[in-house]
């Protein structure tokens, strides 16, 4: 095991520890060849220039004679049986569960990263083991496992673009839905090919400060705000997450732009996640956020106009529960992962006015 990687974290991830199996990379589908050997990366908006034996930002695209190569594809660092809430998406199919995969990499440099073992290690030089795993394997262990998605997470999975696109259309297929947790640094034309087999993403608006994304994240806003009017128009029901982190994003003024962008760029029905900061990686001597902070926040988002605001990571506020838009009745109850549906047709029983989402229909209540 690496040194300073969270052994306990990585196990309750099921990441793959036990040798490595050879696999061969694929070839980028979303790149331009240059004249001097270069290649032009075109899967996010870093749009990496890579000259010939080096590695673009994320860490595991390579140029190899003027070819770029995904060392990501089908080396999964971790794999788990996740309740759909986790992600979080609590208007998708609520109660569900999604087998989740990442594999090594990111195009983000967060200072806070959660799972940053997994998605800094190829620029830390953190010799992560994968196992090999087929997109055939993946569904298969999907549908054993009871799933109704599969969850393309932990990392920003941009990195395996095209192991996800290959999953994607089997699991399709085999009538799973696809859901995309991302940081939106895709671009446009990786939005495009992902259209044809997302159904639901969960983006991280972290901030709506460019120097915040540039001081902390190794990337801009513009990019992100552009990919989720994107997957809008192109289908994809979306859900966004704030990580209220103190003293960075945590003023007034910035979550009621975010608040306001949401409202009035994506709609008011548009679930908005407000979530709690613990210290993690290189922000460990930032507290974590406090309840007023959070209750603040919460409140910044229903004053304007948005519908549906939760707070995460904070299950002691009881303020992950789903209520009517128009007459306030509780449609869904959340404890933790125990899940209470009093929809009816996906619509409140009271008003009948419908639930924004997908799959409300064939919900699981778990208890």
């Amino acid at each position: 095991m690496p040194t300073g990687v969270d052994a306990a974290k990585l196990e309750h991830m099921n990441v793959a520890i036990r040798g490595t199996e050879p696999v061969a990379p694929v070839a980028t589908r979303l790149s331009t060849a240059l004249p001097d050997g270069s290649v032009r990366c075109g899967v996010c908006a870093h749009r990496c220039l890579v000259r010939p034996g080096r590695t673009g930002i994320c860490g595991v695209r390579v140029n190899r004679d003027g070819v770029l190569l995904n060392l990501a594809y089908g080396r999964t660092v971790a794999e788990a049986l996740d309740p759909i809430e986790k992600k979080p998406l609590f208007h998708v199919a609520p109660g569900s569960t999604a087998w989740s995969i990442a594999t090594p990499g990111c195009p983000f440099h967060c200072r806070f990263c959660q799972n940053w073992e997994i998605a800094q290690g190829p620029r830390l030089g953190i010799d992560l083991p994968t196992r090999t795993t087929t997109p055939e394997s993946v569904v298969r262990q999907a549908l054993h496992q009871g799933a109704g998605a599969i969850a393309y997470t932990y990392v920003e999975p941009t990195v395996f673009l095209e192991y996800a696109l290959d999953v994607g259309q089997l699991a399709r297929r085999a009538g799973l839905r696809n859901l995309w947790i991302t940081d939106g640094y895709a671009t446009p034309e990786a939005v495009d090919m992902l259209a044809t087999v997302i159904d639901a993403a969960n983006v991280d608006l972290k901030s709506f400060d460019d120097r915040f994304y540039r001081r902390l994240c190794g990337a801009r806003l513009a990019p992100v705000l552009q990919a989720i009017v994107a997957m809008r128009e192109a289908g994809i029901w979306l859900e966004l997450t704030t990580l209220v982190i103190p003293g960075h994003n945590d003023d007034d003024a910035q979550l009621r732009e975010i608040a306001r962008w949401i409202a009035g760029t994506l709609g008011t029905d548009t679930p908005w996640h407000i979530s709690r900061f613990h210290p993690a990686f290189r922000m460990l001597d930032v507290p974590s956020t406090p309840t007023a902070t959070l209750l603040r926040a919460a409140a910044i988002g229903r004053d304007a106009g948005l519908a549906h605001v939760y707070v995460g990571n904070a299950p002691e506020l009881g303020l992950e529960d789903t209520h009517c838009a128009s007459c306030g009745t509780t449609l869904i109850e959340r404890l933790g992962y125990t899940i209470r549906n009093h929809l009816v047709d996906s619509a409140c029983p009271r008003c009948r006015r419908p639930m924004p989402g997908i799959g409300l229909s064939d919900t699981v209540v778990v208890s």
